[in-house]
């Protein structure tokens, strides 16, 4: 634990340096640098240490605040989560120097490095504090950094915008925190974390500490329909913060609801059901918001709200094998979900970092301004590739494995005796509409992107990132590969996770026994066909060079970027199928007559809920407060004595009321 918290403390401070060295041209970069990788391998060290040696894996010390003790403890759930926390605030801080120095931006470059070494410090202590007034302090501090890198580029009205409406939600969440959190003390008589299974699941209390706990912890993680921050904040941060808080941020509130159902024996069913049904919506929903989206990085975090979804539904399907005495399913499921938190923490950084290079060199966001970017970016491209093959579910990368996990705990609610568990598998089509939808996503991504001519200038003359920014992107690529090739070295941490989780006996065999065996075959044959492919390539390759010419385009002569498909009309059937939940905007595209005159057509898919509903609605209420405002404080001393009056009265008729 000494190590942990060094590790923390370095990553806490990285940033403070920076602050005075004002007359420095890096800012402090490097020494932050320097701090960040230094707090990161000790970290990553201390972790280690602990899961080798659990009888010290915790820390108890006395402080000046009611409430308990300031408690840390690492154990295997606390260490799925943490992992993906140190690697890719490492690999995000080197990114930086080559995305986002100093010397091009010294208005904001130190603020930058202050939080992101402050947002990955308190994560790490909101991922091992085992305190409830810890916990929701370290969360505080992690909302609030957040808040600062998500407003960046403050200048601009759609980056304060998203920084507002993702504070809103944080604080909003909170509230629900602090409820959570004051009904465990009720019930416990402290704020120290209860021992697994150790609560009553029966009693009143737990139901709403479930419901605030899906409610708090849902804002965070990004389930529909609670994901209305997300979107914006991802698209208006830097990349390599997008990269962190949608590879490990979010999962905050996957880790606050793995915990907290934790504390509970055997759960009710609806429990598991409402997880299960809220991961298929936001799976759903998520991929096909991302479908219709034109942003590169909009499209990538609607994604987040995707496999957000997918980790809910091997979620669920624990709690219900936890409710009906399934150790197969809660093993599996609950395995799925947290490989799928290591997974998407990896290959969803990759592709913002992959998103951040194509800006790098483009300048613009918007995916229709790309084009043939691969003769240009052909390490980026590559790169890019891997994380979209990971984030499909294809062998044999990362992505894979955990789905397969998923899909087999689902399969395997079939033995049940009971009913309830059996409606888990309307899951299983689900899950495979989400994949099927993922890949025409990213089929369209880099085909648009990197395929094809280019569309503009910008797309034409772009250059490869520099190696600051392909090394991160390499190493996450190589850890996606290596999970897909070989998923049996996370196994024993899965294991002990779902033991520790379901108060079984360790599950590990279990998962021997179901889970590798047929993902490895797969992900040999993936394997297999990759390198085929590769060595297809080289050969083609080694061959004499050919004159190099425009993308084919169906044998007429003369083609042009116009010619190509757009983002818009690649996705256009897919957005008509799924209009009533996206219900886009469409202008223009209609022609008359044999000989049209030139026309234009624009289409945009807003937010349904936060667009069209949550942002009209509060527009309403500020009115009717308006009006009522208008009413209420009208300026007379007589009304202002009145009310006094009034609340007076209301007073003295509670204190009355409770004597009697």
């Amino acid at each position: 634990m000494t190590v942990f918290i060094t590790g923390t403390l370095l990553l806490l401070f990285s940033g403070v340096p920076g602050l005075f060295g004002r007359s420095s041209p890096t800012g402090g970069e490097r020494t932050a640098l320097t701090l960040l990788l230094g707090g990161a391998l000790l970290g990553t060290g201390g972790v280690i240490a602990a899961l080798k040696h659990p009888a010290e894996a915790s820390l108890t010390l006395p402080w000046a605040v009611p409430g308990g003790d300031f408690s840390l403890a690492i154990d295997p759930i606390s260490a799925c989560f943490l992992f993906p926390v140190f690697l890719i605030a490492a690999l995000g801080a080197v990114y930086a120097l080559g995305y986002w120095p100093h010397r091009s931006n010294p208005e904001n470059g130190r603020k930058l490095r202050l939080f992101y070494g402050l947002i990955a410090g308190s994560l790490a202590l909101v991922l091992t504090a085992h305190n409830s007034l810890l916990f929701l302090a370290a969360w505080e501090i992690m909302a609030l950094a957040g808040f600062f890198l998500v407003t960046t580029e403050e200048k601009y009205l759609e980056t304060r915008r998203a920084g507002f409406i993702y504070l809103t939600c944080a604080h909003t969440g909170t509230l629900a925190l602090f409820a959570l959190f004051i009904l465990l003390e009720q019930n416990l008589g402290s704020f120290t974390f209860p021992a697994p299974a150790a609560l009553d699941d029966n009693s009143g209390p737990a139901s709403a500490i479930f419901l605030l706990a899906l409610f708090g912890f849902g804002i965070k993680a990004g389930l529909t329909p609670l994901h209305i921050w997300l979107p914006g904040a991802h698209a208006a941060a830097p990349s390599h913060i997008s990269a962190f808080l949608s590879g490990v941020m979010i999962k905050s509130g996957i880790y606050g609801l793995v915990r907290i159902c934790s504390f509970f024996a055997a759960p009710p069913a609806w429990w598991g059901m409402t997880v299960l049904t809220l991961g298929v919506i936001s799976g759903v929903l998520g991929v096909a918001f991302a479908i219709a989206q034109h942003d590169i990085k909009r499209l990538l975090a609607y994604h987040s709200v995707e496999n957000i979804g997918i980790i809910a539904i091997g979620l669920g399907a624990a709690l219900l094998g936890k409710t009906y005495d399934q150790p197969l399913l809660t093993a599996l499921g609950l395995a799925g979900a947290l490989l799928h938190v290591i997974n998407h923490g990896l290959f969803k950084s990759l592709l913002f970092l992959g998103a951040g290079a194509v800006i790098h060199a483009t300048g613009t966001r918007e995916i229709e301004h790309y084009g043939g970017l691969l003769r240009g970016l052909p390490l980026t491209g590559i790169a890019f590739l891997g994380g979209a093959v990971a984030i499909c579910g294809l062998p044999p990368l990362n992505g894979f494995v955990s789905e397969w996990l998923i899909y087999l705990g689902l399969f395997h609610a079939l033995e049940g005796a009971t009913l309830l568990p059996r409606l888990s598998l309307f899951a299983i089509p689900a899950l495979a509409m989400i994949g099927g939808l993922a890949l025409a996503c990213f089929v369209k991504v880099f085909g648009i992107a990197f395929l094809g001519a280019p569309r503009t200038p910008a797309a034409a003359h772009a250059h490869e990132a520099p190696a600051s920014m392909l090394w991160p992107m390499g190493l996450l690529l190589t850890c996606c590969l290596l999970i897909g090739l070989w998923p049996g070295a996370l196994l024993p941490l899965l294991g002990q996770a779902a033991s520790l989780w379901s108060g079984e006996t360790p599950p590990v065999p279990l998962l021997t026994k179901y889970a590798p065996a047929a993902a490895l075959s797969w992900s040999a044959l993936g394997l297999f066909l990759l390198l085929a492919g590769a060595a297809c390539g080289l050969r083609l390759g080694l061959r004499k060079a050919s004159p190099r010419v425009s993308t084919w385009g169906c044998g007429y002569p003369l083609p042009t970027a116009r010619m190509q498909y757009t983002a818009s009309s690649f996705g256009a059937l897919l957005v008509d199928l799924f209009r009533w939940g996206l219900r886009p905007d469409r202008h223009g595209g209609e022609t008359q007559g044999l000989l049209p005159d030139a026309a234009e057509f624009s289409c945009h898919t807003p937010d349904t809920i936060l667009d069209r509903g949550v942002i009209p609605f509060c527009r309403r209420a500020i009115r009717l407060f308006g009006r009522l405002r208008a009413v209420v404080q009208n300026g007379s001393t007589s009304f202002y004595l009145l009310y006094v009056a009034l609340a007076l009265a209301a007073l003295l008729t509670l204190a009355t009321l409770s004597r009697g």
